[in-house]
């Protein structure tokens, strides 16, 4: 029984210190919430009303720009994914790349190479892994991107996509929508060439997306859009970071939190089995106790 017991204590010990890490990981990824939050809420309106200036153009213009004219011929994609630097967050990066996988099948049925580009390291970890080809990757920002990491990413999938010889024809975006504390969903994009009838705005933003301004364009339509164009590409990006920041710190709080209460509920198990053990042990030391008097008590009674 005392063995037992040690067991019981050793289990106790290990599972309190576990509960303090997750409990401390749960209030840290709670507090970052409110400023991924902030970060997404100012990011959004930029966002929008540079996808609405660059429509606005690509529009109300005959402009022919590579980056907004469709290829009707194209034979490969370049596929972005966004996950996280670190595990213990649930299913969100898992549920990412089930997307970017869906995505990537969906394009290869249509008769398209794919071009990986990943943010996070475990999306790097899931492809190495499985000895799939990745073109680019970043790490090491994804729980606090800045417009800067945006903007070394826009570059380069900019530069894939206007390269002449071995480029890629279209640009597709798989990253994680924050809709609530409870909600984080697994979203897909295409970023390029910009399809002007599908344009993603935000719900205030929608209903004015008919309406578009009369414009001027100096020195011409395809100055303008050679201008907005990587600033489009690079503020959706920055936007798709913030968004997928702001749900890995809530899939993480949510995932550290059901840890930190499965914890507790395995210490008051534990708790139980060792006050059980504890209880036996004590009665088998008083039934010896006894059973060794009542044996002295019988020899002494036949001494006599």
């Amino acid at each position: 029984m005392g063995a037992q017991l040690r067991v019981y204590k050793r289990r106790i010990r290990s599972v309190t210190a576990t509960k303090k890490i997750t409990k401390a990981m749960e209030m840290i990824s709670a507090s970052r919430i409110v400023k991924a939050q902030r970060a997404v809420a100012a990011s959004t309106p930029y966002a929008d009303e540079l996808t609405r200036a660059v429509t606005a153009v690509a529009t109300r213009s005959n402009a022919k720009h590579p980056l907004t004219t469709e290829n009707p011929a194209a034979s490969r994609a370049a596929v972005l994914l966004i996950t996280a630097d670190r595990g213990l967050a649930g299913g969100y990066s898992t549920n990412a790349i089930k997307q970017a996988t869906a995505l990537t099948e969906r394009l290869q049925a249509e008769g398209k190479d794919v071009v990986t580009y990943i943010v996070g390291r475990k999306g790097v970890s899931y492809y190495n892994f499985r000895h799939r080809e990745v073109a680019a990757a970043w790490t090491g920002f994804s729980d606090k991107p800045t417009y800067g990491d945006a903007k070394t990413v826009a570059g380069e999938l900019i530069e894939a996509f206007t390269a002449e010889n071995g480029g890629v024809d279209e640009l597709h975006l798989v990253s994680t929508k924050f809709e609530s504390m409870l909600t984080q969903t697994a979203v897909e994009a295409r970023l390029l060439p910009l399809k002007l009838d599908e344009v993603q705005l935000s719900d205030e933003k929608q209903a004015k997306a008919e309406i578009f301004p009369l414009y001027d364009f100096e020195p011409s339509a395809e100055g303008v859009l050679d201008a907005l164009l990587p600033r489009y590409v690079e503020s959706r990006i920055y936007n798709a970071l913030l968004q997928s920041a702001a749900s890995e710190h809530a899939a993480r709080r949510r995932a550290m939190k059901s840890a930190t209460d499965n914890a507790e509920e395995l210490i008051k198990a534990l708790t139980r089995l060792a006050n059980s053990a504890r209880q036996a042990e004590i009665t088998q030391e008083i039934s010896e106790i006894i059973g060794g008097a009542n044996a002295l008590a019988d020899a002494n009674a036949g001494s006599e």
